[in-house]
């Protein structure tokens, strides 16, 4: 069979809209009873999700599975580096742990996995109609373009033409798209087939000379103009791209007379923080992250979320202060959600024979659970069902971290903590439950004495999701010039683009 349609969305930067645009497309397929699904070669990031076939892969890549209609798998990102400090990464190739690597060390890794991203997504192409295929970062970091398996090196490798994403909310958006095509040799060049515009705001009719005189200048279309939303938040590829102290999301008012006030303390190395992103989606419940004590005065609910640097984020949490007011917003009866990494460290004591710290380390925890933890070099992988609260959740495991004592209650069955007024469990995406999710936050409002806040009976987080994805839908196809788009997915770049001459290339040489 003959390899299907296929497109590349990079970026003029990270978190210039790749990801939303991607699932966007994605949806827009699907609607249209088209067999799609997404791809990306190499991802970094900490927000990730188990996947039926067993494997862990990017929470950007399985969003946009749900956008195509499939249950997430490691095909859809067949790399995750997952930073457990700002030199090394833990490697996930094809859903499993395969070591560390620093930003110099993975150079000698980049041959073998592109042949991996290659096979994977030539196999993608085969089984469906489209293959939609996210890059990472920027294709114009000519200093990695050697090794590079994500951008132009997948491009070339798969034959695959490319669409520059750049958000002009940054400011300087047509000098950046002009400039990723600029500084790309003559071979690169001739797989970038046009622009998209993200995030914008304001009169479109001054902005198009901007964009008559960029296809002047390069020869390429810009397919459209995507405007922004706020109603876009959900499922965030970076925990950063969420300002703290403000509120996630855009939550409805109360049905009672109280709001409900969640603090997430943003860990230096926080992984899976959306898991706080189906609290934002309740009617009355006011979601921030913090980064400093006074920021948990006036929080009713403090939840501390994943790690992939526990031992070092612990003692970020000392340092700040931050480990204190926890201790003094248990110590006032109001309630403290742990999870996962976060879980981990409101124990007494952490164990690591060398895992996360070179020579391994023995820590103390915050001591508000009756809880000991050691590492295991394994990695524990899972998709657990289970009983929390009287109510049926579902849930998944990402953890390094083994129970080795508990002294105190199950939160579920044969699993979790729960103490009182301090909660914690490895499970991520158990918010998600939203029978489980009203049980908890009722239990949570009458602890922290917001007796006038009452949570909503019908809230869904899994249509507030689907609901998102059809927005991305609806402004792919509302503003991007679709015909063009499907064009260039099935027939690729235009053969007769003209190349930039800066002289960067012959200097490369």
């Amino acid at each position: 069979m003959e390899p299907s349609g296929a497109l590349l969305v990079a970026g003029t930067t990270s978190d210039a809209g790749k990801s939303a645009l991607v699932a966007g497309l994605c949806r827009w397929l699907h609607r249209r009873g088209v067999s799609v699904a997404p791809f990306k070669a190499q991802n970094m990031s900490n927000n990730s999700v188990v996947t039926v076939d067993g494997g862990e892969i990017g929470r950007a890549q399985a969003m946009q599975a749900h956008a195509c209609g499939l249950e997430p798998s490691v095909a859809f990102n067949p790399v995750l580096l997952k930073p457990g400090s700002d030199r090394t990464s833990q490697v996930v190739v094809r859903g499993r742990a395969d070591g560390h690597v620093s930003a110099l060390s993975y150079r000698t890794r980049t041959a073998a996995l592109l042949e991996v991203v290659t096979q994977t997504l030539a196999d993608l192409r085969r089984r469906f109609d489209v293959v939609v295929c996210e890059g990472a970062g920027s294709p114009a970091e000519i200093n990695l373009r050697a090794t590079d398996l994500a951008n132009m090196g997948l491009a070339q490798a798969a034959d695959l033409p490319v669409v520059v994403v750049g958000d002009i909310d940054r400011g300087g958006v047509l000098a950046h798209l002009f400039g990723t095509v600029a500084v790309l040799d003559p071979a690169d060049q001739a797989r970038i087939a046009g622009f998209v515009i993200n995030k914008f705001r304001g009169d479109p009719a001054l902005l198009a000379p901007g964009l008559d005189q960029l296809r002047e200048l390069t020869g390429r279309p810009t397919f459209g103009v995507v405007p922004w939303s706020d109603r876009l938040w959900l499922d965030a590829e970076d925990s950063l791209s969420a300002v703290a102290d403000g509120v996630l999301g855009r939550p409805a008012p109360p049905l009672g007379e109280q709001w409900l006030r969640v603090a997430v303390v943003r860990l230096p190395r926080i992984s899976n923080a959306p898991d706080a992103e189906a609290l934002a989606c309740e009617p009355g419940v006011a979601v921030r992250y913090v980064t400093e004590p006074s920021r948990l005065l006036d929080a009713d609910v403090v939840v501390l979320p994943g790690s992939k640097a526990t031992v070092s984020d612990l003692a970020w949490l000392r340092a700040s202060g931050l480990a204190d007011a926890i201790a003094a917003h248990a110590a006032e009866g109001k309630p403290v959600l742990g999870i996962c990494g976060g879980y981990q460290m409101l124990g007494t004591r952490i164990t690591d024979p060398g895992v996360e710290v070179p020579g391994g380390a023995n820590v103390a925890g915050l001591g508000l659970l009756d809880l000991e933890i050691a590492f295991d070099a394994e990695k524990h992988l899972g998709t657990p069902t289970g009983t929390a609260l009287g109510e049926p959740v579902r849930g998944y495991e990402i953890h390094h971290g083994r129970v080795v004592r508990s002294g105190d209650p199950d939160l579920l069955d044969g699993e979790g903590s729960d103490a009182g007024g301090v909660l914690g469990t490895h499970w991520h995406g158990l918010l998600e439950n939203d029978s489980f999710r009203r049980v908890l936050l009722a239990r949570l409002a009458e602890q922290s004495g917001r007796s006038g806040f009452r949570p909503a009976p019908d809230t869904s987080f899994a249509a507030e999701r689907t609901a998102q994805l059809d927005l991305l839908a609806d402004l792919v196809e509302q503003h991007l010039d679709t015909a063009a788009l499907e064009h260039v997915i099935n027939h690729g770049a235009p053969g007769d683009l003209p190349v930039l001459a800066t002289g960067l290339a012959e200097s490369r040489r």
